[in-house]
């Protein structure tokens, strides 16, 4: 199972057949998930269209409800876990989209975000067709070691990451929205930063490492959220 390859192919799904999917696909696998912090209680349940308050133009015949503690960087914790989970229902023909508007009709407070899913003839795209920041502008400078960062998904394609290189890796930093996009975003570009980081883990599996400092360089309009070694 190569998941690497899937980020270099992977769309974000919003055209979906009614055709039944074995579920144990995905409990199977979310035994062997990696979370990037291990003290976070997490779980999710499988709800039908009818079990979703949809607020989007178009719909799926399933929907993951994921839910957490409510923990420090629990929404960073959410997307790396089910942004490895995306990753494997891409490589299974299953498509998959995070959706930041749906919520579960039976709705908890430890409910997070919901992610479609179902089979699909439109979950694949050839690199060209991804629009997506420059890797200069996503670091401190130009490293194709980033490219599984650079295609990651995020909301409204915010694209809400920085890396500045370090002598094994990168420390990883959060665009500080204005205002405005601060209303919207905020817990969305949290979750978004756990879905990049996946991303990096997934293409260097094997040596990846994750930790938060206490000494960092503070760039101007971005908040450090760990570091990562690769």
């Amino acid at each position: 199972m190569n998941l690497e390859k899937q980020i270099y192919i992977r769309k974000s799904c919003r055209k979906y057949l009614d055709e039944a999917i074995d579920m144990d696909l995905i409990h199977n696998f979310m035994k062997s998930v990696k979370p990037i912090i291990n003290e976070i209680d997490y779980h999710y349940e499988i709800l039908t269209r009818d079990e979703i308050n949809v607020r989007n133009r178009w719909s799926a015949p399933y929907y993951l409800a994921l839910y957490s503690e409510k923990k420090e960087n629990y929404l960073m914790n959410i997307g790396f876990i089910f942004q490895q989970l995306c990753l494997y229902l891409q490589s299974i023909d299953i498509g998959t989209c995070w959706v930041g508007l749906d919520t579960p009709r039976n709705n908890t407070s430890e409910f997070v975000i919901p992610i479609s899913f179902g089979r699909s003839n439109d979950m694949t795209r050839e690199l060209s067709g991804f629009k997506r920041h420059n890797l200069s502008e996503i670091s401190d400078f130009e490293d194709e070691k980033l490219i599984p960062a650079q295609l990651a998904p995020s909301a409204i394609n915010s694209q809400p990451w920085y890396f500045k290189h370090t002598d094994d890796g990168f420390d990883v930093y959060q665009v500080k929205q204005n205002i405005f996009k601060r209303q919207i975003l905020k817990k969305l570009n949290s979750i978004d930063v756990g879905i990049v980081l996946a991303h990096m883990y997934v293409a260097n599996e094997n040596t990846f490492e994750f930790k938060i400092k206490t000494s960092f360089d503070d760039i101007r309009g971005y908040t450090y959220v760990g570091s990562i070694k690769i």
